[in-house]
């Protein structure tokens, strides 16, 4: 015996001691999935063709994806007028003073604020 089956046997034969038996309780026999009369469902062979949309190479193809793309974007859904959505620029986003920007006394520690605050 492998490892495995001797885990597996060991595994068995504890929940075979520990695990409560439980009997199956109610009507076992659900018909419910039947139809009625003598209407019968088509089944298709495992050997009949099924259409397949993929038709390698042509599927994974960068003009397929392109294709794919242009039927999938709803354009009468694109907002007019660029990314801004209409609103205009108020001026350029600036982070703050650089390190060079800030006073020599500051740069050097000679004076400033500290962020760490006394205890």
């Amino acid at each position: 015996m492998t490892d495995k089956s001797n885990y597996r046997a060991a595994d068995d034969r504890y929940e075979a001691q520990n695990d409560p038996k439980t009997e199956v309780s109610g009507d076992i026999n659900d018909d419910s999935y039947v139809r009625s009369g003598d209407k019968t469902i088509p089944v298709q062979k495992d050997s009949a063709p099924v259409e397949d949309p993929i038709q390698p190479p042509q599927s994974n193809s960068d003009a397929q994806l392109e294709q794919d793309e242009r039927e999938a974007i709803d354009k009468s859904n694109i907002v007019k007028g660029g990314r801004t959505r209409g609103a205009q620029p108020t001026g350029s986003y600036s982070e703050g003073p650089d390190e060079d920007d800030l006073p020599k006394e500051v740069v050097t520690g000679e004076s400033g604020r500290s962020d760490i605050k006394a205890l």
